[in-house]
């Protein structure tokens, strides 16, 4: 069944790669803000299901407008696909507080702080949307068929960081878009200690559990 992965994240794309999935891109552009008092789980179940609605409307009005992103995509009437999402965010002990991309460099540290000489988490949801053009009083729409999400989490220990380390990490560019302001497979590796659970999660897509949920969503019965 094909795929598209709705995602601008480098890393999740070199993921599938890896993984021999065959999959198109398309970027979706929504607000990541969390809501005051959001508890972690309900941000990013939120997170994923919004982008994952976004692309489905992205869709639906380039199909209105008669776009040549259909053509590109490929997308023939009566044919499911799988519109796959997905967000990282970290979590600190207290297990409220979450850890998004940074929004300057004193975000950064502050975040950094709390991550140094302790442990986090590193939670990345995903969500596996089965999709389908389908003719509706003449018209074309694109409608949802099934879907489903999942949560991974994965530990992650820091070594104490000092103000030197933090400058030159910020500086170095790498931190700007990480969820916690880090890169397991980037510069931040010498931060880490140890990690408890999946290794691509905390890159930003938990392998082995989205292959099972492809494969989950490639068994729905289609009526």
């Amino acid at each position: 069944m094909d795929i598209i992965l709705a995602s601008g994240s480098p890393r999740r794309r070199e993921l599938l790669a890896i993984a021999q999935q065959n999959f198109r891109v398309m970027s979706v552009d929504v607000d990541e803000t969390p809501y005051d008092a959001e508890p972690p789980k309900d941000y990013i179940e939120r997170m994923i299901a919004t982008k994952a609605n976004s692309a489905i409307e992205q869709l639906n009005t380039d199909l209105e407008s008669d776009k040549t992103e259909l053509s590109t995509l490929s997308i023939p009437p009566n044919k499911p696909f799988i519109i796959l999402t997905a967000d990282t965010i970290g979590v600190l002990p207290d297990g409220r507080t979450v850890l998004i991309k940074p929004t300057d460099r004193n975000h950064a540290y502050s975040m950094w702080q709390q991550m140094s000489d302790n442990t986090h988490q590193i939670w990345t949801a995903v969500q596996a949307t089965l999709v389908m053009l389908t003719p509706t009083n003449n018209t074309n729409m694109f409608k949802t068929l099934w879907q489903q999400q999942i949560i991974e989490r994965t530990e992650v220990t820091f070594v104490p960081l000092t103000s030197d380390m933090m400058a030159g990490y910020w500086n170095s560019g790498e931190p700007a878009d990480k969820a916690g302001g880090y890169a397991i497979q980037g510069l931040a590796a010498a931060w880490v200690t140890r990690i408890n659970g999946s290794y691509t999660n905390v890159v930003g897509l938990p392998l082995a559990q989205t292959l099972a949920l492809i494969n989950e969503a490639n068994e729905v019965p289609i009526n």
